[in-house]
């Protein structure tokens, strides 16, 4: 570890359970983040920032004049540009030390068992049940801890799964059929809400990837910042689930 990256991560080193062994641990850890808008925001940032490896930064979409509201990879000179683009412009500019991949085509179920194969985790910061379903066989699929996040109007929630076999995944916790999106465009986000939502997967996703601490595996953390009430919910495996059910 160079003089600078010591300097750089000084901060978290110093961490007696993190060191510069976690530090190393993260530097040789790839992650791949779905969605670069509210949640994927804080995600790509602090992981960057914190020094992982290796960012793979999935988006289809361009930056909008509504997003700057709450996604602050983006900025308005950048309105128009393929959010992918934007995030990378960021993210190099906040560490030129971290390697980012760009995947700009719309995720399928025939793309991400390649991309989830490169990685040792995925944060989903999708806002759409299509997409976090097809995450979560992907993950399911490859062993690989998913970090799950949501936020609409003034609530959002939290929930990671190891991707091991006898954990819940994903499916445990919504059926995927009758699920009504709900996006933010038709209902309103208060923008600090994605801001704790997507801070705590990162939080969550360094936990994992460095071996620090007790990760949120198996729970659904809820948040209501109506009131800034916390609950924590257990989440059993699924006897029945077809995506994780041996």
């Amino acid at each position: 570890m160079t003089d600078d990256e010591l300097l750089r991560y000084s901060r978290q080193i110093l961490l007696p359970q993190f060191g510069i062994e976690g530090q190393e641990r993260l530097r040789a850890s790839s992650a791949l983040v779905v969605g670069l808008g509210g949640l994927g925001s804080p995600v790509a940032m602090y992981l960057a920032a914190a020094g992982i490896g290796r960012l793979l930064l999935a988006d289809f979409d361009a930056v909008d004049l509504s997003n700057l509201q709450r996604q602050l990879l983006h900025s308005s000179e950048r309105i128009g540009q393929p959010k992918v683009d934007s995030a990378i412009t960021a993210l190099h500019a906040l560490n030129p030390d971290v390697e980012l991949v760009p995947i700009k085509p719309s995720l399928s179920d025939e793309s991400l068992p390649e991309l989830v194969g490169q990685v040792d985790i995925l944060i989903d910061g999708s806002d759409n049940f299509p997409t976090r379903f097809a995450v979560n066989r992907a993950c399911v699929a490859a062993r690989v801890p998913l970090v799950s996040g949501a936020a609409i109007r003034m609530e959002g929630q939290v929930a990671c799964f190891s991707g091991q076999p006898g954990g819940p995944c994903y499916r445990c916790l919504y059926p995927e059929h009758g699920s009504i999106d709900e996006t933010c465009s038709a209902n309103g986000i208060l923008a600090p809400v994605v801001g704790i939502v997507g801070s705590i997967q990162a939080t969550e996703a360094l936990k994992i990837l460095t071996g620090v601490g007790i990760p949120l595996f198996g729970r659904l953390l809820i948040l209501d910042a109506s009131t800034m009430d916390w609950r924590s919910i257990r989440v059993p495996a699924d006897p029945a689930c077809p995506v994780c059910a041996g």
